[in-house]
């Protein structure tokens, strides 16, 4: 599926370089040269990226940007303007833009850092779905958890739980977090039901455990961990 681009430009001479360097490398690209317009093209045309500059004709680029980043935009935002003070880039960077690129401009480093930004919104939205933690590995979507070649099943539950205590490895993890993170949507459960799930995860890795592999320790009045025993950690 072609990237779409949203250029928002009043000068039609740097509009128009923009474009033709973007089409030729393969974007779909949107164009405006007012806030209004701006504003509808997001909208319509839901584009993945908005490329904006400050100054425009009836507003200022800072307007476009905080009315897109509070109705929700989710793409990325990379100002495009001949203002080069600290204050102002710093300014664009709070209102929520991804990056603040001075004119006059290289279109290669343009080009460069939009496909940064993308790439990097696009793995943002995307689910992980394999967790490691040492020799201990977790895939989400088959509820596998392996352990050097041994391996077993999980519910959907208790691999949820798993990658909870996965992802913050070697520190506890309460169970008023455990819960609101996990049950806290479900009506009529306790906090009894973390206890009952570790506990049942527990009885999983049991084999792991035989073979050196990590363990889920209760610390008092902190909660659970998951204790890889002196294991390296990698994500």
């Amino acid at each position: 599926m072609t990237t779409r681009v949203l250029i928002v430009e009043d000068d039609i001479d740097i509009r128009g370089i923009l474009a033709r360097g973007l089409e030729a490398e393969g974007f779909s690209v949107g164009v405006a040269g007012r806030v209004e317009d701006a504003l509808s093209a997001a909208r319509d045309e839901a584009p993945e990226a908005v490329v904006l500059d400050i100054t425009l004709p009836d507003g200022s680029g800072h307007d476009v940007c905080r009315s897109l980043r509070e109705g929700g935009y989710p793409g990325a935002i990379l100002f495009l303007s001949a203002r080069d003070e600290v204050r102002d880039r710093a300014e664009g960077l709070a209102l929520g833009a991804d990056d603040y690129i001075v004119k006059p401009f290289v279109f290669d480093e343009l080009l460069a850092r939009l496909q940064v930004h993308l790439l990097r919104r696009r793995e943002a939205d995307t689910p992980r779905t394999v967790f490691t933690a040492g020799r201990l590995t977790l895939d989400v979507n088959i509820r596998q958890v392996s352990f050097g070649e041994a391996s077993a099943r999980l519910t959907p539950r208790e691999a949820e739980l798993l990658a909870l205590l996965m992802q913050e490895v070697n520190r506890p993890i309460s169970r008023g977090e455990i819960f609101d993170r996990l049950w806290a949507s479900q009506g009529g459960l306790s906090l009894n039901v973390v206890d009952v799930y570790v506990g049942y995860l527990r009885s999983k890795l049991s084999d792991f455990v035989r073979l050196g592999g990590p363990v889920i320790v209760t610390v008092r009045g902190k909660g659970f961990m998951l204790d890889l025993r002196g294991q390296d950690f990698r994500h």
